[in-house]
């Protein structure tokens, strides 16, 4: 049975997971409810903080302290002792309306991030890579609700999600961040639900979030779906490896339309079988 981490703790959308080997602490937010939140490993402490507008994660920066957010006005630095927000760059000034969702950095620093409409109506999100110098680039779109970049484990490949059409892409990935080759991975049936955040395990699978499916399942690098997790949540949405060898899985779910489930929005501690995660990387800016 899965651990409730921070029970005191409900998201109206937990997700944007980071494990912090600085802090040997765990972060997510709840974008609806604009807070992140941060659990300490060592003596399970808690602390949140209010956020000004809808935020989808946080990332550590290399050199620098503090972070690099994703907000609803686009790309910022955010520092939290003392609290305070910089902007950094808006990809979308022409999409008012679009929000930052999910996000990942990869082996060389560079961080890769999608947008998607806030209302989840209309087909404008898109996909970026925001670089150390701070240079943003698209990278595609045609997006419902863009999720979960992952890089396969020998930097050879991107996935992506569009949840709102159930379907994992694979883009083949060039030293320079250039992708090509898009193509379909995995399409989940019906009764899975449909693909939210993701991550790759020191072995390469790829673990992925179940939305109302209630999981979080892992798929082998050809896209066989080799185990899943049950959840006592249906609205399943990050997932992240953390602790000093990176074998505990922390997974982030939604309360949201959600109140006849008592544990939706809940911080999940699960057992992952001995898979181990790969430390993530920094941004290089």
């Amino acid at each position: 049975m899965p651990s409730i981490i921070a029970p005191s703790i409900r998201c109206q959308l937990g997700e944007g997971l980071l494990w912090s080997s600085r802090e040997n602490a765990v972060y997510w937010v709840d974008i609806i409810g604009q807070k992140l939140h941060r659990y300490l490993l060592g003596d399970g402490g808690t602390k949140s903080w209010d956020m000004p507008e809808k935020t989808g994660w946080l990332v550590e920066r290399r050199e620098k302290p503090g972070f690099i957010a994703g907000m609803q006005s686009g790309f910022v630095e955010l520092t939290l002792d003392p609290f305070a927000i910089k902007a950094l760059a808006d990809p979308e000034p022409h999409l008012p309306g679009n929000r930052m969702n999910d996000c990942c950095v990869d082996h060389e620093g560079r961080l890769w991030a999608g947008t998607m409409d806030v209302a989840i109506e209309e087909v404008t999100g898109s996909l970026y890579r925001l670089d150390g110098d701070h240079q943003v680039t698209k990278l595609d779109s045609d997006y419902l609700v863009t999720n979960g970049p992952a890089f396969g484990i020998a930097r050879e490949c991107v996935y992506h999600n569009d949840t709102g059409r159930g379907v994992v892409y694979r883009f083949d990935l060039s030293p320079d961040g250039r992708i090509t080759n898009k193509r379909e991975f995995i399409r989940f049936p019906d009764d899975w639900g449909v693909p939210d955040g993701m991550t790759v395990d020191a072995a390469g699978g790829l673990w992925i979030a179940h939305w109302g499916g209630s999981c979080v399942s892992r798929f082998t690098p050809d896209g066989r779906r080799e185990r899943w997790i049950e959840l006592p949540a249906s609205q399943i949405t990050n997932v992240v490896f953390a602790g000093a060898n990176l074998d505990r899985m922390f997974v982030t779910s939604a309360a949201d339309g959600k109140p006849d489930e008592p544990l939706a929005g809940s911080l999940f501690e699960v057992d992952a079988g001995g898979v181990k995660g790969l430390a993530p990387h920094r941004f290089a800016g």
